[in-house]
């Protein structure tokens, strides 16, 4: 049986890690102490579907300690920010045969991870849905979405069975071959993240007010200037097209709960990973979403001002040692980065 890494146990990690286990893979998951003693009493899943899976205390190898083992299959969970801080220790958890899978946000870093370990298959995958922790070792899928595995003609019967192994009602799992095309739809839909740490309110609520709706509108609209001077055919991931869904989300309120309401078939406490970071004083993935869009309208002469202006209101957040946060009404943000000059 293959000898599984969940490399970083945060949110996704751990629900990775107690899907897998669900499974009955053989799981390993590196964690920091403060997340090896909450997950002492084992994990418990569940979804915004109704089920629930528990699992018995992980096999664990902490963070700052020296492993001897080494993995068939590394998934590595941690932020873009932390794939280049990583390398170092995967060194040591990596043989030839290693297969590493990236499941970050955003686009760009398995480049890190190719260069790293030419000579090791790695593979993109997509994390679609949100995870919150309820309570210690209680991990929480409060969106939908098909966990995807990059395949291609190489690695399609690797891919195949690895879902195969995998799958399960709380972890819906599938394949796609054109992944670079997929993860640009993903970072489109990524884009409310930087719009719900700014709000600091739970991604439903966001939702329900037209002009933060109008913010994330204009920057995906930036997104589909970008991908269309680029040749990128986005995908379908939602029950809209990728290019009416600026045109959705800039409805009436009205006409947008009756429209959209799957969009907002969302548990009530789901926030955006980048809301998590910036309430934890950690980095944002910002240049790895909206910077990426921002440097290739460079690039390409495509102008990508609301992203530019997310970007800078975000890293100023992140930057502030103020105790008390600063929060963006709807009205305040629109006015802001959309409104003025």
């Amino acid at each position: 049986m293959s000898q599984h890494l969940v490399f970083g146990a945060g949110l996704i990690g751990c629900y990775l890690g107690a899907s897998l286990i669900h499974k009955n893979q053989n799981v390993t998951l590196l964690a920091r102490q403060q997340i090896a003693q909450k997950l002492a009493q084992g994990i418990l899943l569940t979804d915004y579907l109704g089920h629930k899976v528990t699992t018995p205390k992980p096999t664990l190898l902490l963070s700052n300690s020296e492993s001897q083992q080494v993995f068939d299959v590394i998934w590595l969970t941690v932020k873009c920010t932390g794939v280049e801080a990583a390398i170092g220790q995967l060194q040591t958890l990596v043989h030839k045969q290693t297969t590493i899978i990236c499941c970050q946000n955003g686009l760009g870093s398995e480049s890190v991870l190719k260069h790293a370990f030419p000579d090791n298959r790695v593979l993109r995958a997509m994390v679609p849905f949100n995870v919150v922790e309820l309570a210690d070792g209680h991990y929480h899928r409060g969106s939908e979405g098909m966990f995807t595995i990059e395949s291609s003609d190489n690695d399609g019967d690797f891919t195949e069975q690895l879902i195969k192994g995998i799958q399960s009602p709380v972890l819906p799992s599938t394949s796609c071959q054109q992944m670079t095309q997929l993860l640009w739809a993903k970072l489109q839909l990524n884009l409310g993240n930087s719009v719900n740490a700014l709000a600091d309110i739970p991604v439903k609520h966001m939702l329900q007010q037209r002009k933060y709706r109008l913010v994330i509108a204009k920057m995906m609209r930036e997104l589909l200037l970008v991908t269309e001077a680029k040749g990128v055919v986005l995908p379908k991931l939602t029950s809209v097209p990728a290019k009416i869904l600026p045109v959705v989300l800039s409805l009436p309120d009205v006409i947008f709960k009756i429209v959209a309401n799957r969009m907002l078939a969302i548990d009530e406490n789901v926030r955006t990973s980048m809301w998590w970071d910036i309430a934890n004083g950690k980095q944002t993935e910002i240049d790895y979403l909206n910077g990426v869009i921002v440097e290739e309208g460079e690039r390409l002469g495509v102008n990508t001002p609301v992203n530019k202006k997310i970007m800078g209101l975000i890293q100023a957040l992140s930057n502030s040692h103020s105790n008390s946060r600063k929060s963006f009404s709807a009205d305040e943000l629109y006015n802001l980065v959309i409104t003025s000059k």
